[in-house]
């Protein structure tokens, strides 16, 4: 029996799509039950209690990352999930990880946290699947305003960004044949890197980036979580820096050529991080 948690998110709620109709897989989140008991468990990482019962009889757990937070918020959850994993008897755990040349952002810890303790685990098989920056998130970062300008702090860098979609791709495909998968630790970047001119080019904008200090500034005033603002002002100082270009990223055995394992893992070429920026940029304008 495969469980899915995180069904709620963006990620999970994608990865679900993918596998309704199969009679050995669960679907985990705080909602619990719903309209469907048979498939659905609660599944709170914030209350370790529920754990147990949510993971009875479950051989594969694909563990989507606990929700933003703090950094103790955060590994609490994975900790919690992780030795309710082990006691419960599951099999093999795929972590949904953050990308190897993302050590630079804040809420890098919490994600090579959980990895060190996947590895520690005396009981599981694991599979890390360590994913780049949405190419939807950049949207809502780095999208026009209503002038039709883009003016995030991007400098000449540019972003390996990667469709949510095939990240899900990704995950399925693991999650259905974990055993071929363990002990990998997959990179999962885009192939077409992202910065202010292509964006504007996606877009038909104009690109005029404004300072950092400018940027958090902006942030800060719209209304978001204390922690929010120092994730999002270092995912511009890494991009703009070039960390996040995707050029330290490779295959477990050719690390820096740029290609990571996406590929690999869906069996075709990635979607164009270009059509789904500029088809999210679309939806928030629609939604406005």
């Amino acid at each position: 029996m495969l469980l899915v948690t995180g069904v709620s998110g963006a990620l999970g709620s994608l990865v679900a799509e993918r596998l309704a109709g199969r009679a050995d897989v669960l679907l985990g989140s705080r909602t619990g039950a719903g309209d469907d008991p048979v498939r659905r468990r609660r599944v709170d990482f914030d209350d370790p209690s529920s754990l147990a019962e949510a993971f009875a009889g479950v051989e594969t757990l694909l563990l989507v990352s606990a929700g933003e937070g703090e950094d103790d918020e955060v590994i609490a959850r994975h900790g919690a999930a992780i030795a309710a994993a082990e006691e419960a008897g599951v099999r093999h755990l795929i972590y949904t990880s953050l990308s190897g040349d993302g050590d630079h952002l804040t809420y890098a810890l919490a994600h090579r946290w959980t990895e060190r303790r996947l590895r520690a685990s005396a009981s599981l098989a694991w599979t890390v699947l360590r994913n780049g920056l949405y190419a939807e998130f950049l949207a809502y970062v780095a999208g026009p305003d209503a002038d039709g300008v883009i003016t995030a702090p991007l400098a000449d860098g540019r972003l390996a960004a990667v469709a949510r979609e095939d990240l899900a791709d990704a995950a399925v495909r693991v999650a259905l044949d974990p055993a071929a998968h363990a002990g990998r630790v997959y990179e999962l970047v885009g192939e077409e890197p992202l910065g202010g001119a292509e964006l504007a080019a996606a877009t038909g904008a104009t690109y005029a980036p404004v300072t950092l200090a400018r940027a958090r500034s902006a942030v800060a005033a719209s209304g978001v979580k204390d922690f929010q603002v120092p994730m999002l002002a270092s995912t511009y100082s890494a991009i703009a820096a070039g960390f996040l270009d995707g050029t330290s990223i490779g295959t477990g055995t050719s690390i820096g050529t740029g290609t990571g394992d996406l590929r690999e893992l869906l069996g075709r070429a990635p979607r164009s991080a270009a059509e789904v920026y500029a088809a999210a940029v679309k939806g928030v304008g629609d939604k406005g």
